[in-house]
């Protein structure tokens, strides 16, 4: 028996001093501790909301919210609708406003990175002002600023600004434009566009082969421009031009028909956009210089134009320095986001943890409904830049 007991007291010690098998024991264990200390907060929480009247429960989402949402682009939503349709609206609103946003300030962010860089004088210095004073303002200070100005300074409705023979209306009330009126046949458009963008992905690897292979360079953007216009459009034209248009029109004090951006959106949108393109400009900045000037030094020997040396050979190289923290960028415009509450911007946090919470009492439930969508939604775009990264790193290779 004392035998067994010590071959048995041999075997554990030589897993313990394992290291894999130590630092999985480890891990183990410490996830351990943690469920259990979630499991104790948990049932502390229920066992104190009870103790005070409160059930700790999600059936309020069932409830009839009661109160108004005037942007509403994606689903319809009344007074009369739900708790839970009010908080898909406001995830919606939050999404719309998030990629509108990350998408602006890259294009925003990578030009004005790389002006900051241009041998022209004035061009460098302008970007450089812009970029330390958006920067060294806080965000919600660019939001107000931009949300007054936006309040303020356009017209009223009966004397808005008319563009485009009087298909596009700006004032102080939003930006009205045509909304598209789908008719039948455009099912058929939109899976021909898809199939042409299918094409160009497959087009755009196999040059990409042939160049690795090769050497030579097919003029890959205009040829899936025309894969992918030229295709959609054959198939527009075949199905009889299956769309129309709803044109805003002014009736009263207020615009009928058409989409309209209203200023809360365009206030949060452009304030986020151009604050975190000042952060991205830097970022963009010090990946281009982190690339040896030898390498733009041999593209011009070999004749190749600034644009072209730019595009293949410097930022390639640069986006391994810049990819890391950009999705750290992302993940602060998509954050800052909740900032929207304070001009009236229907996100997340003004519905579900704004009126939900102050009509419920559900003050647990509803910030666990916010911190866990904005939790999933930073890892989405964590997950996303990460292969993002490891697939430029492939290629690199």
């Amino acid at each position: 028996m004392t035998t067994m007991r010590s071959k048995s007291n041999n075997r554990l010690l030589r897993i313990w001093r394992h290291q894999e098998s130590r630092a999985v024991i480890i891990q183990i264990v410490t996830m351990a501790i943690v469920a259990a200390l979630i499991a104790l907060i948990a049932r502390n929480v229920v066992i104190n909301l009870a103790a005070i009247g409160k059930e700790f429960s999600f059936g309020f989402l069932s409830w009839p919210a009661a109160y108004d949402i005037t942007f509403s682009p994606f689903i319809e939503y009344t007074n009369q609708s739900t708790h839970l349709r009010a908080a898909a609206v406001g995830i919606l609103n939050t999404l719309l406003v998030a990629s509108c946003g990350i998408v602006l300030a890259s294009v925003l962010g990578f030009t004005l990175g790389i002006l900051r860089l241009s041998s022209n004088w004035l061009i460098n210095r302008i970007a450089y002002v812009f970029v330390e004073f958006v920067r060294n303002v806080p965000i919600l200070i660019h939001i107000l600023a931009f949300y007054s100005l936006i309040v303020v300074i356009l017209p009223k409705p009966k004397n808005s600004k008319v563009f485009f023979n009087e298909t596009f209306f700006l004032s102080n009330r939003g930006f009205y434009v045509p909304s598209p009126v789908f008719e039948s046949g455009a099912a058929i458009v939109g899976v021909v566009f898809i199939m042409a963008i299918i094409a160009v992905v497959l087009f755009r690897r196999w040059a990409r082969r042939v160049q690795n292979q090769t050497g030579k360079i097919y003029p890959v953007f205009w040829i899936s421009s025309a894969i992918i216009i030229g295709g959609a459009g054959i198939a527009f034209l075949a199905t009889g031009m299956p769309l129309s248009w709803d044109v805003p029109a002014l009736k009263g004090f207020n615009f009928k028909g058409g989409m309209a951006l209203k200023p809360e959106f365009l206030a949060l949108w452009i304030a986020l956009s151009y604050y975190t393109a000042c952060f991205i400009a830097e970022i963009v900045r010090a990946g281009i210089l982190a690339v040896s000037h030898g390498q733009t030094e041999a593209a011009n020997a070999m004749g190749l134009r600034p644009n072209r040396t730019l595009q293949l050979i410097v930022i390639p190289q640069a986006l391994r320095v810049i990819v890391p923290p950009l999705c750290s960028q992302y993940l602060n415009l998509t954050k800052n986001s909740s900032l929207a509450i304070a001009i009236g911007y229907m996100d997340i946090t003004a519905t579900i943890g704004g009126i939900s919470l102050m009509q419920t009492g559900k003050e647990m439930e509803t910030m666990i409904i916010v911190m866990g969508f904005y939790l999933a939604i930073s890892l989405v775009i964590s997950g996303f830049m990460n292969w993002f990264n490891q697939r430029i790193k492939m290629t690199e290779r």
